[in-house]
């Protein structure tokens, strides 16, 4: 087992380490925006059908994402505490466990898939020639999904194993394949027929081929954590078991998250279109405006988990400290950098005036407390590798549920549009306060049950 390295982030300066670990990650992060955006922006020169056909697809895609997300962070949190522990027996295991898991949900979402495009679909609301469109899109896009769900469990693994700069690097050059092929496969160029939607769905499938292969080169040759021999039934079950315990709750809260920002785009439809529109565009310029504090929760996992798994308590309280004050003072910069330049990124995407005043307002609103939503999303997954997965789905289902909701609605009706958006101000503000003492009462609790072991 001494071809698996040892612990990487058990030593060293914790806040160089921490901006090294998260650096690479930046790339990965703006590499996923590019690759979901691509599709959209060609399909969009294609035609409004082609444009309504892949928005129909978001909601299926999404659900598979979340579910496989949460398998991918049931993996890391597992696999980096026994790197910790330096039992390269079970890193192994579970790393192979995980990946056959990955494929048994593979084959079946492809089945199921594959047999309920036109019902499902239908039942979306779909018809006529965007259903078509759907069925030419989604019956090549299903049997692409194991090139999503080994790379999100494969990058998980090697994250968990120190390497961050491999993740970042993958997700980077997947990102760059597919704006190279869409336009080719889509309208085609020289000797390629142009093949529409199903050339966006085939440069997808072909540029996340390139992530499943390099993962799983990675995790053989070089980190030689997958092995299917002597593979035992009870202990491949069990290995299942404390995967899906954390995987599960994760999953399922990716999942409801949607909802709620249903019911807040139901709720400002009422002010206009232009208002939703905005809100839109706030969005997005919020993903990229959160890159930093993103990149940052997807290495607390591997860092936290390592100590834990070496017992180097200190390192895992600094390491909480260190992660929190970054996560404030980056919060801080962009919330300066939105309240100056707000408008003049609003008029980058719209000219209209209601939209970009609503950009202006939200940012304006929301952006200061960033800081404290990047508390939550590290809270929750330093839970997540303490092996409280309820407490962490249960933290944002009350962020964004019995808070922001609720306060959105009485918010609204007090003094409209800025009381939707103040409403999220306060549910990251409680929400990041509560999370931040829940950890700490985690950690205290943990420490204990090690030392009584």
């Amino acid at each position: 087992m001494k071809n698996i390295r040892n612990a990487k982030l058990t030593t060293g300066n914790i806040p160089i380490q921490l901006l090294k670990l998260t650096l690479p990650m930046i790339v990965g992060m703006l590499g996923l925006v590019v690759f979901n955006l691509t599709d959209t922006y060609f399909l969009g020169q294609l035609g409004s059908d082609q444009l309504a056909a892949i928005s129909f697809t978001f909601p299926v895609v999404l659900i598979i994402n979340s579910f496989t997300k949460g398998i991918g962070i049931g993996t890391t949190s597992i696999i980096s505490k026994y790197v910790g522990a330096n039992e390269h027996d079970k890193v192994k295991r579970t790393a192979t466990d995980s990946l056959t898991l990955g494929l048994i949900i593979t084959a079946i979402v492809i089945l199921i898939g594959l047999l309920t495009i036109k019902p499902l679909f239908s039942l979306l609301g779909a018809k006529g020639i965007i259903l078509n469109y759907i069925q030419e899109y989604m019956s090549i896009w299903y049997f692409g999904v194991i090139m999503l769900v080994i790379p999100m469990i494969g990058n998980g693994i090697i994250r968990s194993l120190g390497d961050t700069k491999v993740p970042g690097l993958i997700m980077g050059i997947s990102a760059i394949t597919n704006v190279i092929l869409d336009p080719i496969l889509i309208f085609g160029y020289g000797p390629a027929p142009a093949l529409g939607i199903k050339g966006a769905a085939l440069a997808t499938v072909f540029a996340r081929g390139i992530t499943t292969i390099t993962a799983i080169m990675v995790l053989h040759f070089r980190e030689k954590v997958i092995s299917f021999s002597k593979i035992k039934v009870q202990s491949l079950i069990k290995s299942w078991e404390k995967i899906l315990y954390i995987g599960i709750p994760n999953s399922l809260i990716q999942m409801a998250l949607p909802i709620g920002s249903g019911i807040i785009t139901r709720l400002l439809a009422s002010y206009g279109t232009d208002v939703v529109a905005g809100y839109g565009v706030a969005t997005k310029i919020e993903f990229f405006a959160l890159t930093f504090t993103m990149a940052l929760t997807s290495v607390m996992g591997p860092f936290i988990g390592q100590n834990l798994g070496s017992k180097l308590f200190k390192r895992v309280d600094e390491g909480l400290k260190i992660g929190e004050l970054y996560s404030l003072l980056s919060s801080i910069l962009i919330a300066v950098l939105l309240f100056i330049f707000a408008r003049s990124i609003g008029l980058i995407f719209n000219n209209n005036l209601a939209v970009v005043n609503t950009v202006v307002l939200y940012l304006r609103i929301v952006s200061f407390t960033y800081g404290l939503q990047g508390i939550l999303k590290i809270g929750t997954t330093i839970l997540n590798v303490l092996n409280r997965p309820f407490h962490a789905s249960a933290l944002i289902f009350i962020q964004t549920f019995l808070l922001y909701l609720p306060l959105a609605i009485i918010g609204s009706r007090l003094i409209g549009i800025a009381g939707i958006f103040s409403a999220l101000s306060i549910s990251y503000i409680l929400s990041g306060i509560l999370t931040h003492i829940a950890v700490k009462r985690s950690l205290n609790e943990y420490k204990l049950e090690i030392n009584m072991e």
